[in-house]
C-alpha cells in the first residue's frame, strides 16, 4: 500500500510540474540561447532573393538579412547563427521538434499555422500569384480545370487551390527547386507560388508571365516561434518595432530585391516597416 501511495504521490507531483507556468517553462529560451552561443534559425536553401545558398555556400537574401540582425542584437554578432535548412511542409515541424529557435523561412502567417505556432509580427506582404508560359498564358482561374497546376506542398498556394478549387488537379513537390523545373519541362499548365517569388523569376527566365499577380487575399510574412514561447515572441516583436527607427526593411529591399526587382515594383508592395500593416 505505501508503494501505491509513493507512486501516486510522484505521478500527482509530474502532472502538477507539467501544468504550471508556462512562462516559468519558457522564460529560459532567451538565457538557453546565450550560453548555447548560437541562435538555430530555420530558413529556405532554393528560394531566391528571399533564402538561398549562394554558389559560394553562404546564405543569401532578404530573410538571411533579418537573421543577421537577430543574432547580432542578440548576442552581439551576426554570424553566431545556425542556419537549418527547410522545405515549406517542413516549418512546423522544426519548431516542434525544438530543432531550430526561429524559423525565417518566408513563413505566411495563416490561421491554421497560428494554432501551432506563435506568430511575431510581419516583416513583409505577399499574395498568390500564377506563373505560365507566354504562349499560353493563364490569365484567369477558369482556364486551369481539367488542367495540372503546380505547387509546393505545404504552402498557401496548396491549401488555397485544395480549399477552393479542387476541380483543378494539383502537382505537388517538396523544394522550389523541383516546382519550377517541372514548370520548365511543362509538366503543368502553370505555377502557383508567392507573388513576390515569382515577380523575380520571370525576370530570370524568359518565355513566362504572370497572368495572375494577384490571388485570394493579401497576405503577411512573419518569424514564428514555438507556441508558448513568449519570452522570446517579445523579443522578436520589440526588435521588429526597434528596427523601424533605422528603416531597416527598406534597408534589407535594397540590399537585397531591389536590383532583381528593379523598378517594376515598389518597395511598398513588399515591405512592412515596424509591422505597419
Amino acid at each position: 500500500m505505501k508503494k501505491i501511495i509513493s507512486f501516486l504521490a510522484l505521478a500527482v507531483a509530474i502532472f502538477l510540474a507539467g501544468c504550471g507556468d508556462s512562462t516559468t517553462t519558457q522564460k529560459d529560451s532567451i538565457t538557453k540561447i546565450k550560453e548555447r552561443g548560437f541562435i538555430r534559425i530555420g530558413v529556405f536553401s532554393d528560394k531566391p532573393p528571399f533564402g538561398f545558398v549562394d554558389s559560394n555556400g553562404k546564405n543569401q537574401g532578404y530573410d538571411i538579412y533579418l537573421a543577421k540582425r537577430i543574432a547580432k542584437d542578440l548576442l552581439g554578432d551576426e554570424n553566431k547563427i545556425k542556419f537549418e535548412l527547410v522545405e515549406a511542409a517542413s516549418r512546423v515541424e522544426f519548431l516542434v521538434a525544438d530543432k531550430v529557435d526561429v524559423i525565417l523561412a518566408n513563413f505566411t502567417v495563416t490561421p491554421e499555422r497560428k494554432e501551432i505556432v506563435d506568430f511575431a509580427l510581419p516583416y513583409m506582404k505577399v499574395a498568390l500569384g500564377v506563373v505560365s508560359p507566354s504562349g499560353d498564358v493563364v490569365s484567369d482561374i477558369s482556364q486551369l480545370k481539367d488542367k495540372k497546376l503546380i505547387v509546393n506542398k505545404g504552402t498557401t498556394a496548396d491549401a488555397y487551390f485544395t480549399k477552393n478549387h479542387p476541380e483543378i488537379k494539383l502537382i505537388k513537390f517538396d523544394q522550389n527547386t523541383e516546382t519550377f523545373a517541372a514548370l520548365l519541362d511543362g509538366r503543368g499548365a502553370a505555377l502557383a507560388h508567392d507573388n513576390t517569388l515569382l515577380f523575380a523569376w520571370v525576370k530570370e527566365n524568359q518565355g513566362f508571365n504572370i497572368g495572375i499577380q494577384t490571388l485570394g487575399d493579401q497576405d503577411y510574412i512573419a518569424p514564428a516561434v514555438n507556441k508558448g514561447n513568449k519570452v522570446l515572441l517579445d523579443w522578436i516583436n520589440n526588435e521588429i518595432i526597434k528596427l523601424e527607427e533605422e528603416n531597416f526593411f527598406h534597408k534589407a529591399y535594397d540590399e537585397t530585391l531591389k536590383n532583381i526587382y528593379s523598378d517594376d515594383i515598389k518597395p511598398e508592395a513588399v515591405v512592412v516597416e515596424g509591422s505597419k500593416i
